[in-house]
């Protein structure tokens, strides 16, 4: 172990590391979470994640509710001004919803960040509560339609990287092998279109298409239900065709390659470090990328 390994392994974090590690501990599906609860999770002393705590309520980041703490208006007023100014949200919104109307059906717009897709938007009737999807939620991409058809068209590395964190079973549908996954996504290269066919939530069916133009997905699209299965067949052209319409919409006409878009100026991201925000809210860090 070298001499700057163990100094770096030493260096107390600041208070931004610390802060950034409370909010961290709210990005799962449960939305209030009791001091106890975010020392598990945050693995910071008690007292440094009471302290803080205290100091984001605040300053609005957090609510506290009796023992329990939950996100504040700040935060949700942050995540929904990062949401307006998504370039591919602007771009994909009209088609989301026309892509709704058209189906009767759920309908998302994901991106891969790692091994998981985030969800950037969701389109449904307020009664689609059978899919438990939200706007900054994330599922594995393994075992949803949105996450094969985006990993289908992205590179090896990608794959490898989701293999290599594990292909948990969620339901008895699920892809756990593999070999099985490689091969199904090779056939969504040839078809252009992934299914779901309750691989991640028992009841649930979808259908995804990449956007992308001659290069690699940038983000996909989804159509999603409770009992779906009989029109996933049906639905996929129109997936399909509404996934070249929002990529239209950002570029026009003609066959862009995802260097073109990643090397555009106005989409240039800058990197995070992965110690200084501990990828705190996805939605905030999607925003970054467009």
């Amino acid at each position: 172990m070298t001499a700057h390994t163990v100094e770096a392994e030493c260096t107390p974090l600041s208070l931004l590391e610390k802060a950034a590690k409370v909010l961290s501990t709210f990005r799962g599906s449960q939305p209030r979470l009791t001091l106890t609860d975010v020392v598990q999770r945050s693995g910071l002393p008690r007292s440094s994640a009471h302290r803080i705590l205290d100091q984001l309520v605040q300053l609005g980041w957090l609510e506290r509710e009796g023992r329990d703490y939950r996100l504040g208006m700040r935060m949700l007023e942050l995540g929904a001004l990062a949401s307006h100014h998504n370039r591919l949200r602007r771009a994909a919104l009209p088609h989301l919803h026309a892509l709704h109307e058209a189906t009767g059906h759920l309908v998302h717009l994901t991106v891969l960040d790692g091994a998981e897709v985030l969800y950037l938007e969701r389109i449904g009737r307020s009664d689609d509560t059978g899919v438990p999807s939200r706007v900054g939620g994330r599922q594995p991409a393994y075992c949803t339609a949105a996450g094969k058809a985006i990993l289908a068209f992205s590179e090896a590395a990608a794959v490898e990287q989701v293999v290599r964190q594990g292909l948990r079973p969620r339901t008895p549908r699920t892809i756990t092998r593999p070999e099985f996954l490689r091969n199904q996504l090779r056939k969504v290269r040839e078809s252009g279109v992934a299914f779901d066919y309750e691989e991640a939530f028992r009841g649930v069916f979808c259908v995804a298409a990449p956007l992308r133009g001659a290069g690699r997905a940038i983000a996909s699209i989804s159509v999603c239900g409770n009992g779906a299965h009989r029109d996933l067949e049906r639905i996929a052209p129109i997936v399909l065709g509404c996934t070249r319409q929002v990529w239209q919409s950002m570029f026009g006409p003609g066959r862009h390659t995802w260097k073109e878009f990643e090397t555009a100026e106005e989409v240039s991201a800058p990197s995070v470090p992965q110690h200084s925000m501990d990828n705190m809210m996805g939605w905030l860090r999607s925003s970054d990328w467009m």
